[in-house]
């Protein structure tokens, strides 16, 4: 992605309210705010514009992250009709300043952001069937640019649910997998933006340790994983079945170990240092 200048308005002064965002160079604004100020965030001049909007929350029957994404030629009049959805907290649109987008466009934009949404497996997508558009080359062209837009500015806006989860080991990472081992098992995994990446393959132990009671986090994390397909018994241990993400790396040694976890000291390099000491300055 291309370097960016983001400009956020807190209309309110609280960056947990109604907010607007803009790109430098770019003809696209957001606006986003919680169902709170629902009335606030529809009243607004841009949402009488053509565009795309998500909806995002928790599902209440999985408790898993869920978003719904539209599209519509006037943003206030399609978003009314989402108000017997009860799963979401969080309104966000995306609109076109120079009033450049067509009903095409919209449906081609939202088509991607669909797939990206389900490609990602941060949520629940809601939407009953997927969208898009044909364009021509150029419109194409354009419309992807705008869909970068939209990816940079979404994590800004708090709504990290179409970003890829990291995967594999990319090169400039080959150096920096580490590995944690316990009672002859091996996981490898490296540090990510968001946290600690566990490789597929990596393995874990099958059984808590006692520690599991006094803070049962990592029992319930494993039994997740495991509910999910990602961490499959095998004989005597526990395998992940795909890369998996963790907020941190003692978060990710505690569901290997099956129990309360070091993970600065847990995670060692092919040499034995530890990670805390590797990011000792």
């Amino acid at each position: 992605m291309a370097t960016a200048t983001i400009k956020i308005f807190l209309v309110h002064g609280d960056p947990k309210r109604l907010r607007t965002a803009e790109l430098s160079n770019w003809t696209g604004k957001a606006v986003s705010g919680p169902r709170t100020e629902f009335d606030s965030v529809i009243a607004r001049e841009e949402s009488d514009k053509s565009g795309v909007y998500l909806l995002t929350g928790i599902d209440p029957e999985s408790a898993k992250p869920a978003i719904y994404i539209g599209e519509a030629e006037c943003i206030r009049d399609r978003i009314k009709n989402h108000v017997d959805k009860d799963f979401w907290n969080l309104a966000t649109y995306f609109v076109s300043k120079d009033e450049n987008l067509t009903k095409a466009h919209i449906r081609y934009l939202e088509g991607k952001l669909i797939e990206l949404a389900k490609s990602s497996n941060r949520a629940l997508v809601t939407n009953g069937q997927s969208s898009g558009a044909k364009l021509p080359e150029s419109d194409r062209g354009e419309m992807e640019v705008f869909l970068e837009k939209i990816n940079q500015l979404l994590p800004v806006l708090g709504i990290d649910l179409l970003v890829p989860v990291p995967s594999g080991t990319p090169e400039s990472q080959q150096k920096k997998v580490l590995s944690c081992d316990i009672k002859g098992l091996k996981a490898k995994g490296y540090r990510i933006a968001d946290g600690f990446l566990v490789l597929e393959k990596s393995e874990a132990v099958l059984s808590e340790r006692p520690s599991s009671e006094k803070w049962p986090w990592s029992r319930n994390m494993r039994q997740k994983l495991r509910d999910e397909g990602m961490l499959v018994e095998n004989g005597d241990r526990l395998v992940f079945t795909k890369d998996a993400e963790f907020s941190s790396p003692s978060s990710a040694a505690a569901v290997i170990h099956g129990g309360h976890a070091n993970g600065l000291t847990a995670w060692k390099d092919s040499h034995g240092k530890t990670l805390k000491e590797l990011e000792a300055v």
